[in-house]
């Protein structure tokens, strides 16, 4: 049985080596949740929210999702025993709409006091069978086409498995064509837009086509299905589903009405690990790749990506870069590596997250912390 006693919060400043730029903001310095499960035992397990500062990807913040955890989800996890970590988000879930990042915050970093306990890796321990990870690379918008080509040449370079180029109106297809041009088409590449384009848009969208695309992610609106499966059946290439997929009902129903191909399943964005794997399984059963995104994590949330992205049907490389792709310094030991093949190792023979937090750099970077009891 699981009974969580306290819940720790500790909001750190991670810098980012360089700002990051999508199609409807920047991000130069990364406010990051912590979250810290402790056990009647006194075991303690590791979480990241990944709610961002300002709501331009999502609904939550890292503010909103402090303030969900202490006021809501916190007081309902006290209010039971679980016999197994899957059984906590359908019970958040009752009588708390959304919030899936706090909850996610607060689930996950249960799954890997459950791991720590059982004596499994988190990968094992969630059912993930991969040895290594296919690594892929996310580049943000570049203020020139020279830029973006030097970007993605660098990252074939590493050893990436595979270059995502975020786009916006106005910075797509020539800057496509450029990264094409430079680098021929055996390069593996995709676009990704957040939402930034209409049906008004098909044109242009359909003129990617030429490039070859692995797939265009997410270019209409964040929380529509009906106008991506139009598109769909106006394009060859496939479409991925990001911010449109919160959960295992939303991703049935792109599969029912063809609003897209692929689906990135970032566990923080619908709501942890239990509706991960639901997604993870019903794609599996459809022949629908699934693919793990990232949000800037820090080293934490990496740990749980490369977990979940140990299962069967994650056949695409994910966002799940070394720690150095973002960060001078991580908070974890050991820092998280890609060999020259653009793999990363799974720690499946380490109890819980496999890595440990460096404490005293994160005491450093902390600016505001909260211990919740039941």
């Amino acid at each position: 049985m699981i009974r969580i006693e306290r819940i720790r919060l500790r909001e750190i400043h991670l810098p980012l080596k360089e700002p990051f730029q999508i199609s409807s903001g920047v991000v130069q310095n990364r406010r990051i949740l912590l979250v810290q499960v402790i056990d009647a035992d006194g075991a303690e397990g590791w979480g990241e929210c990944v709610a961002g500062e300002y709501p331009n990807y999502h609904p939550e913040t890292i503010d909103t999702a402090w303030l969900a955890i202490r006021e809501w989800i916190a007081p309902k996890l006290f209010e039971r025993e679980f016999e197994h970590p899957a059984d906590i988000f359908p019970w958040l879930q009752r009588d708390i709409r959304g919030h899936h990042m706090a909850k996610a915050g607060v689930e996950m970093s249960t799954w890997e006091l459950a791991a720590r306990k059982s004596g499994q890796s988190l990968s094992r321990f969630l059912g993930g069978t991969r040895e290594k990870i296919a690594v892929g690379i996310s580049i943000g918008i570049q203020p020139s086409l020279e830029a973006l080509v030097q970007k993605v040449r660098e990252a074939v370079s590493a050893g990436y498995r595979k270059a995502k180029i975020k786009i916006k109106p106005g910075a797509d297809v020539e800057y496509v064509r450029a990264v094409r041009e430079a680098l021929g088409n055996g390069v593996p590449i995709m676009v990704d837009a957040n939402n930034a384009y209409t049906l008004a848009d098909i044109e242009r969208l359909r003129a990617l086509e030429e490039f070859n695309l692995m797939m265009i992610e997410q270019p209409l609106a964040w929380d529509d299905l009906l106008q991506h499966a139009r598109l769909q059946s106006e394009l060859r290439t496939p479409v991925c589903l990001d911010e449109s997929i919160t959960g295992v009902d939303r991703a049935r129903d792109m599969i029912e009405l063809g609003a897209g191909k692929i689906i990135n399943i970032k566990p923080g964005r619908v709501g942890g690990f239990t509706s991960s794997k639901q997604i993870h399984d019903l794609c599996a059963e459809n022949g629908i790749p699934v693919w793990c995104g990232g949000m800037l994590e820090s080293g934490v949330g990496r740990a749980h990506n490369v977990a979940l992205a140990s299962l069967g049907n994650f056949t695409l490389p994910g966002d799940i870069s070394p720690s150095s792709r973002y960060w001078q310094r991580d908070i974890v030991q050991p820092e998280w590596q890609m060999d020259d093949q653009g793999m990363i190792a799974v720690p499946a023979g380490r109890p819980g997250m496999g890595v440990e937090l460096d404490m005293d750099y994160i005491e450093h970077l902390t600016v505001r912390q909260q211990e919740l009891t039941r």
